[in-house]
C-alpha cells in the first residue's frame, strides 16, 4: 500500500466516524490496511474427540474408607479395572486421595457425577473425571501390593544390640 493510499485512509478518518460505512463493494473495502504476512490461513478443523476417560481422582476420603471399602462401595455402580490410595512411604498411612479405573467411559462419567461432593463420614468427597492424556504412566505403580509397616522398635534393637570392633567401640561409649 502506497503512501497516497495510507494518507487517503487517514483523511477519511479525521472527517468522523459518520461518514465511514460498511459498504459491500470492493473498491471501497480496498482501503482499508492488509494484514501483513500473506492471505489468512484457515485453522484445521478439530473434531470432538469422544469421551475415553476412565480414570477418576478421588479427593477427601476419609479414614477407615480404604481399598476394600472403596471397591465395594464403587463396584455398585460398574466394573472397576483398578483402584489406588496413595499412602505415606514410610508409615504406610493414607494421604487421603486416590484414583479408580472403570471398565467404560459412561460409567466413570456418571460415577464423577453422582460422587462429586458426597457426603461420607462427615468429609465432602471430590470426585473427578481425569482425561486420558493427563494420565501418568506410572500412576498405577504398585497398585496391587499391599504395604507392610515397618517395625522400627526391631531396626534401632538389632543396631543398638550389634557386636563391634574395638575401633568402633570407643566411638559409641564416652569415657570420663
Amino acid at each position: 500500500m502506497g503512501a497516497k493510499a495510507k494518507k487517503a485512509m487517514m483523511k477519511k478518518l479525521n472527517k468522523g466516524s459518520s461518514q465511514l460505512s460498511v459498504s459491500s463493494r470492493k473498491d471501497e473495502a480496498a482501503d482499508f490496511l492488509p494484514l501483513e504476512g500473506g492471505p489468512g490461513l484457515k485453522l484445521p478443523e478439530i473434531k470432538p474427540t469422544a469421551n475415553t476417560a476412565t480414570v477418576l481422582y478421588i479427593g477427601r476420603i476419609p479414614h477407615g474408607f480404604y481399598e476394600n471399602e472403596m471397591e465395594g462401595f464403587f463396584k455398585q455402580f460398574g466394573t472397576i479395572k483398578r483402584l489406588r490410595i496413595a499412602r505415606n512411604k514410610k508409615t504406610g498411612k493414607s494421604k487421603h486421595f486416590g484414583f479408580i479405573e472403570f471398565e467404560s467411559p459412561e460409567v466413570a462419567k456418571i460415577v464423577a457425577d453422582c460422587m462429586h461432593n458426597y457426603l461420607l463420614f462427615e468429609h465432602l468427597l471430590q470426585v473427578y473425571l481425569i482425561p486420558p492424556e493427563r494420565v501418568h504412566p506410572k500412576l498405577w505403580k504398585g497398585v496391587n501390593r499391599w504395604y507392610k509397616p515397618l517395625d522400627w522398635v526391631q531396626i534401632e534393637r538389632k543396631k543398638h544390640n550389634k557386636e563391634r570392633t574395638l575401633e568402633e567401640q570407643p566411638a559409641c561409649s564416652k569415657e570420663d
